[in-house]
C-alpha cells in the first residue's frame, strides 16, 4: 500500500526549472548534429558551465532553441545518459549526473571540509606521518646526486637498483620473482592495462567479479574485449561459477582482487585462492591478480598468479596501502612474457617514472614503507570500526582493514534517489552501477574511508548516512513502501 513520504524530510532535489543553457553547436565536418550536441553537453559539464543536479531543458524546448528536430535531441540527451553524465527521470525531467566517483577535480574534502564530505573515491589515508615522510624525502633526493634516476631514459622495465628492491618487496606477500620478471609501472592500474594487453584481443572473454573496481570495466571498453561477471560469496568469486564459465568455452583470461576487494571489502582465503588457482590452470585461462590492497593484510595468503607460473600476472602498487599520490606500481609476469609486457609498456608511457620509483625503493629500503602500512592499518581499522558503529545492519560487507564498505539501500529508497538526497546534503557517494559487471550484485551504494579526514568529520558524515537512510524519500523516489 502507497503512504506518503515524511512530510518533515528534507526533499533532497527540490523542484527546479530547467537551466538557461543554449549551446553553440561547431559545425565539424563529417559529424551528425546529435553527435555535435552530446559533445557539447559533456563539454559544457566538464567544464562547469553545467552543474550536478541541473535540470536540462525539454527535449521540445532545446530542439526549438536550436532549429533540431526533437529526435536528434533525443537521441543525444541517450548518448550523453549511456555515458554517465546525464539521468533522465521519468515525470521529472532529465538532470545533470554528479560524478564525483572519477572526477579528480572534485575531490573537494582535500581542499576545503566545508564543501563536500567526499566518500566517493577510494583511497588510501592521508595523516602527520604522510606528510612528515613525503617532505622528509623531498629533503632527501634534494641534498642526492639524482643523475642516477633523473638522466636515464632506459631500461624501459625498470631501473634495475628499483626492480631488485620491488623483488624484496615482492616477497613479503608470497611473490618470490626475480628482477627479470618485474617491471615498475605508474601504479595498478597501469599494470593491469599492461598485463591485459599482453594476452587478450578484441572480442575475447574475461571473466571477473561481479562488482569489480570500475577502472577494469573502462579496459573492456579500451581493449575491446567481452567481460563477464561472476556472483561471489564473502571470499570472492564461486568456484562453481568459475568452473562453469571455464568449461562453456571461449574465456581467455580473469582479472580478480583477492584482497580487500573495490567496492565489497572481501578478503578470500588460502583455500579459496587454490581451488580458483587449480580450475585456470586445468582450463589454461590466464589470471591477472590485483592486489593493490595485499600489504594491509598481515596474513599468510598465497598468490594465485604464483600457482600458475605460465599464466599468472601479479600487480600491486604503493597507492592504497603507503601514499595514495606514490603512483608507482610492480607488474610480476610470466617468464615467456617479459619481452612482450616491456615492448607494451614502451609503447604506453615508455617506461614508470623514474623518480617516483626512487622514493619508493627508497622508502623500502629504509623502512618507511612498512611503517607507512602500518600507520594505514591502524587508520582504516579506526575508521571501519567508526563506520560498523554508526551503519550497524547497513553494512552489506566490509573488513576491518577495508578502506571502503558496501551498504545496502533499504528498500523504500532508490540507489539515485539516496545518493542525490547525501548530496544534497554536501556528503558524496557512490551508487552501485560503476561496478557492474555481472547479474546476482543485489545492489547497493559504496562508502569510502580514506583521504584526509578527521574522526569527527567522519562520524559527522556517517551520521549523514545513516539518518538519510533512516528517513522516507520524497513521493516521487518512493520504491517499495508497502
Amino acid at each position: 500500500m502507497f503512504r506518503q513520504a515524511n512530510p518533515l524530510a528534507r526533499d533532497p532535489v527540490p523542484a527546479t526549472k530547467p537551466v538557461a543553457w543554449r549551446p553553440v553547436l561547431a559545425k565539424q565536418k563529417g559529424v551528425t548534429k546529435h553527435a555535435a550536441l552530446t559533445e557539447k553537453i559533456i563539454a559544457d559539464i566538464d567544464a562547469g558551465v553545467l552543474k550536478p543536479m541541473d535540470r536540462m531543458p525539454t527535449h521540445r524546448d532545446l530542439a526549438r532553441e536550436l532549429g533540431l528536430s526533437v529526435q536528434t535531441v533525443s537521441l543525444s540527451y541517450k548518448e550523453a545518459e549511456r555515458l554517465g553524465f546525464l539521468s533522465g527521470e521519468i515525470g521529472r525531467g532529465t538532470f545533470v549526473k554528479a560524478r564525483v566517483t572519477d572526477r579528480a577535480g572534485r575531490m573537494m574534502l582535500d581542499h576545503s571540509p566545508n564543501e563536500v564530505l567526499d566518500l566517493s573515491i577510494i583511497r588510501g589515508v592521508y595523516l602527520e606521518e604522510h606528510e612528515t615522510a613525503s617532505r622528509e624525502i623531498f629533503h632527501e633526493l634534494a641534498e642526492s646526486d639524482i643523475a642516477s634516476f633523473m638522466r636515464p631514459c632506459r631500461p624501459i622495465a625498470g631501473l634495475q637498483r628499483h626492480r631488485d628492491t620491488a623483488s624484496l618487496w615482492l616477497r613479503r606477500f608470497g611473490v618470490p620473482a626475480g628482477a627479470d620478471r618485474i617491471l615498475v609501472t605508474n601504479g595498478a592500474a597501469h599494470g593491469i592495462f599492461l598485463a591485459l594487453s599482453c594476452i587478450v584481443r578484441s572480442g575475447d572473454v574475461v571473466l571477473c567479479e561481479n562488482l569489480t573496481d570500475h577502472g577494469i570495466i573502462g579496459l573492456s571498453n579500451v581493449l575491446g574485449f567481452s567481460l563477464k561477471g561472476l556472483p561471489t560469496d564473502d571470499e570472492g568469486i564461486l568456484p562453481d561459477a568459475l568452473e562453469a564459465a571455464c568449461a562453456a568455452g571461449g574465456v581467455r583470461a580473469l582479472v580478480l582482487i583477492p584482497t580487500l576487494n573495490n567496492p565489497t571489502g572481501h578478503v578470500s582465503g588460502a583455500e579459496r585462492r587454490r581451488v580458483i588457482a587449480a580450475i585456470a590452470a586445468r582450463h589454461g585461462v590466464f589470471v591477472v591478480e590485483d592486489e593493490v590492497c595485499r600489504p594491509m593484510i598481515d596474513e599468510d595468503l598465497p598468490s594465485i598468479s604464483e600457482m600458475l607460473p605460465d599464466l599468472g600476472f601479479f600487480v600491486t602498487s604503493f597507492t592504497k596501502a603507503v601514499l595514495t599520490g606514490l603512483r608507482v606500481g610492480y607488474l610480476v609476469v610470466p617468464p615467456s612474457y617479459s619481452i612482450r609486457a616491456a615492448s607494451i609498456l614502451r609503447v604506453s608511457s615508455w617506461s614508470g617514472t623514474y623518480l617516483a620509483g626512487e622514493i619508493a625503493t627508497r622508502w623500502v629500503e629504509n623502512g618507511t614503507a612498512l611503517r607507512l602500512v602500518e600507520v594505514q592499518r591502524l587508520e582504516a581499522a579506526a575508521r571501519q570500526s567508526i563506520a560498523t558503529s554508526i551503519l550497524g545492519e547497513h553494512v552489506a560487507s566490509s573488513h576491518p582493514l577495508s578502506l571502503c564498505a558496501w551498504l545496502k539501500v533499504p528498500g523504500h529508497w532508490t540507489e539515485d534517489g539516496l545518493v542525490r538526497a547525501l548530496a544534497n546534503q554536501n556528503v558524496a557517494v557512490s551508487p552501485s552501477e560503476p561496478f557492474i559487471a555481472g547479474p546476482g550484485h543485489g545492489g547497493g551504494i559504496r562508502i569510502c574511508l580514506g583521504g584526509r579526514m578527521s574522526h569527527p568529520t567522519l562520524t559527522s558524515a556517517l551520521t549523514t548516512v545513516r539518518n538519510t537512510f533512516e528517513q522516507l524519500p520524497p513521493v516521487y523516489d518512493i520504491g517499495s513502501i508497502g
